[in-house]
């Protein structure tokens, strides 16, 4: 089903979002927090496929945090599961649309049966003509990948290759996961709650937020209208007053 966007609304040129309440969504009704992911999937794949036709040029999804290795093994292994099979299924439909795909995050810890076809999924879709830069944010935490950041770039000082005082924002953000893209402008919450939860902390510095109660199983176009039509109302300031706005100072 087709929704339009609703007049106002303005599309964000990078959104990010934290898909929130697949597991207490299935608890809710009784099911097992599996079946949660799997109506989550689906919202991943309607958004993501309403994203590309209202022109967003970069999607980052908070797929699976470094935190989330703590929950019970066969809700990983199931999450797991699940990455493998959405892998293989959305093959054509990021080809045929011309979306690529990016992981950030420790990949290394992902299982092999994961990592190769992520990998490989990676390479195939990685092309100039990309319409849009979908990114899976997997063993993902924000402070982690600030940390690592920082160690590449105290093992370039050390080889001479960088000089501290050439080292600004610019470059540091370079050496983050999400090197090359733009910052977001946009972040959504859903399940209704308020905290980044360790999700691009560096690189959500001046992104507008939006929170909806509404869980990610139930988040799909009209909601993401809805996201939009907030964010179309917002007055990005960037440290300005209103009046520098309009005046154009």
């Amino acid at each position: 089903m087709s929704t339009a966007l609703p007049d106002g609304a303005r599309v964000p040129k990078h959104l990010a979002v934290i898909m929130d309440g697949n597991g207490r969504w299935a608890q809710a009704r009784g099911w097992e927090r599996i079946k949660g992911h799997h109506e989550g999937a689906e919202s991943v794949r309607e958004i993501s496929k309403a994203c590309r036709e209202w022109g967003v040029e970069a999607l980052t999804l908070y797929s699976f945090s470094t935190e989330n290795w703590k929950r019970p093994a066969d809700e990983v292994q199931g999450l797991m599961q699940l990455l493998k099979r959405y892998l293989k299924d959305e093959r054509s439909e990021l080809i045929d649309n011309d979306i690529r795909l990016r992981a950030v995050g420790q990949i290394d810890r992902l299982p092999i049966f994961v990592r190769k076809p992520l990998q490989a999924l990676m390479r195939e879709t990685d092309r100039p003509s990309a319409k849009m830069t979908l990114t899976l944010c997997l063993s993902y935490g924000g402070r982690a990948d600030i940390v690592q950041a920082a160690q590449r770039i105290a093992k370039a000082a050390q080889a001479g290759q960088l000089k501290p005082e050439d080292l600004d924002e610019k470059a540091f953000g370079m050496h983050l996961g999400t090197a090359g893209l733009p910052d977001p402008d946009l972040l959504i919450r859903t399940s209704g709650e308020l905290r980044l939860s360790n999700f691009l902390l560096w690189e959500l510095a001046y992104a507008e937020i939006f929170v909806t109660d509404v869980a990610w199983p139930d988040f799909r176009r009209a909601q993401l209208a809805d996201a939009f039509a907030s964010f179309g109302q917002r007055e990005r300031r960037y440290g300005k007053t209103s009046a520098q706005l309009t005046e154009g100072t």
